[in-house]
């Protein structure tokens, strides 16, 4: 229970931290803009990680969970508790989020509230493809990543901070396309409270991470062998 409930908490801090930045400080006068935003994603990962990592091994992320469970570094019988941990985290940071953002004047979930998308939802109006091709090739460069620097033979004690790193470019590289998933979880907790097209485009955001965590995970099996 200790493992589930830093899943739990990981994957809030993540979601609150990173959907936060985008929904209160980027569209404001002087805020942040998608630089911001990208950083706040990586800098929830990397004190998520050095907060929860030595009690869960800090995955945040059902994509992760998945792609590590493909390559025998995770085991069967904690993947789905942690994929409920990281899920139920993330809509409990979303219900938060959602209190805190509209309060203010002018609030309005038709905005999107940090959700993900394409087509007319994407932010720089990208299809399905290049949204379904971004996270896949994302997701698994982010496994390629994890994996390296948490191997064995990886310099002990600075792999939070290459996969912060990595999250931070990720989301440099495809906010404008689909507001950056790469973690269904991130996706599904403010997706609920949208509903509407954010809730039928949801499946993008949960297959093609999950994919290309397992992609990733394998080409990283394959190198290091």
């Amino acid at each position: 229970m200790k493992r589930y409930a830093a899943e739990f908490m990981g994957t809030f801090w993540l979601v609150f931290g990173g959907c936060g930045s985008a929904v209160l400080a980027a569209g404001v006068p002087l805020g942040i803009g998608y630089a911001g935003v990208s950083l706040a994603f990586g800098l929830t990962v990397l004190t998520g990680a050095y907060a929860f990592g030595h009690i869960s091994g800090a995955h945040f992320n059902p994509a992760v969970s998945i792609g590590l469970f493909a390559v025998g570094r995770f085991g069967k019988k904690d993947l789905l508790p942690y994929i409920a941990a990281q899920v139920l985290g993330g809509i409990a940071a979303g219900g938060v989020l959602y209190l805190v953002a509209s309060s203010a004047a002018g609030f309005d979930l038709a905005n999107g509230f940090a959700s993900n998308g394409y087509g007319t939802h994407s932010p720089g109006g990208y299809s399905l493809v290049s949204a379904l091709i971004t996270e896949v090739v994302l997701t698994a460069l982010f496994l390629v990543i994890i994996l390296g620097a948490t191997d064995a033979k990886a310099p002990a004690g600075f792999a939070p901070i290459a996969i912060g790193l990595c999250l931070t470019l990720i989301h440099l590289v495809s906010i404008p396309v689909t507001n950056t998933s790469v973690n269904p979880a991130r996706s599904t907790a403010v997706a609920l409270f949208v509903g509407d097209w954010a809730v039928e485009q949801l499946w993008l955001f949960w297959l093609a991470p999950i994919a290309g965590g397992v992609i990733g995970a394998l080409i990283y099996k394959f190198i290091r062998q």
